[in-house]
């Protein structure tokens, strides 16, 4: 009984078996995670100079200030 050998003993058989289409497989579909009410979230912004510097004029917390500026413009424009 003949068996194939489990490496190609052609060179050119071998290179073509490394560089075959590999098999697609389907994605798993992209689950949204809510962030829980009240967390705060890493993010990177892009501000301007002027608006960083007038936030940070008064020390640390001036992340906190930037927050509840954005916070009061949500709760003067509300989007419902």
């Amino acid at each position: 009984m003949a068996t194939t050998p489990r490496r190609p003993a052609n060179p050119l058989d071998a290179a073509e078996a490394l560089f075959k289409p590999a098999k697609k497989t389907a994605a798993a579909p992209a689950v949204e995670k809510r962030a829980l009410p009240q967390t705060k979230e890493l993010v990177s912004l892009k501000l301007d100079s002027a608006v960083l510097e007038y936030f940070q004029e008064d020390g640390p917390g001036w992340q906190d200030r930037i927050n509840d500026a954005l916070r009061a413009v949500m709760a003067a424009n509300p989007k419902d």
